[in-house]
């Protein structure tokens, strides 16, 4: 689980801003959620959608997803084993932001199809918020 600097979100008004970008910041996790809005996945399902992640990274993703509440992992008692993926109704309420970021990057990037990469979905999501919040980047 991605540790919060501060205890409590009193200390300025961004600090809600800093404790969301720290749950799902990470070059995937963005892309994830996407893919995930869709409905549920299986593992490989979601592999092959982001060619560019390793195993072990989206692996890794999952688990602080699925730690901080976002993702619901259900593991099937079969040979061989079957996992999917679907989005928690706290992972839904994502939606809005994600498709936020979709809608600004169609319109402000040279990304005109679904990213394959997460590289810069940080980048977007912090620009936008701070965009939000009257904050000039």
């Amino acid at each position: 689980m991605t540790r919060i600097r501060h205890k409590s979100l009193d200390c300025s008004p961004g600090c809600a801003v800093e404790a969301t970008l720290q749950l799902i910041d990470g070059k995937w996790k963005g892309v994830i959620l996407y893919h995930l809005l869709e409905g549920t996945l299986r593992f490989n399902e979601i592999r092959r959608r982001l060619p560019n992640i390793t195993q072990r990274m989206l692996t890794a993703q999952l688990r602080e997803l699925e730690q901080d509440g976002f993702v619901l992992r259900t593991v099937y008692a079969e040979v061989p084993p079957k996992v999917e993926y679907s989005l928690t109704p706290r992972g839904r309420t994502l939606e809005p932001v994600i498709m936020a970021l979709k809608k600004w990057g169609d319109e402000n990037t040279g990304f005109r199809r679904d990213p394959e990469s997460g590289s810069s979905a940080l980048f977007v999501m912090m620009f936008l918020i701070m965009r939000a919040g009257g904050h000039e980047p």
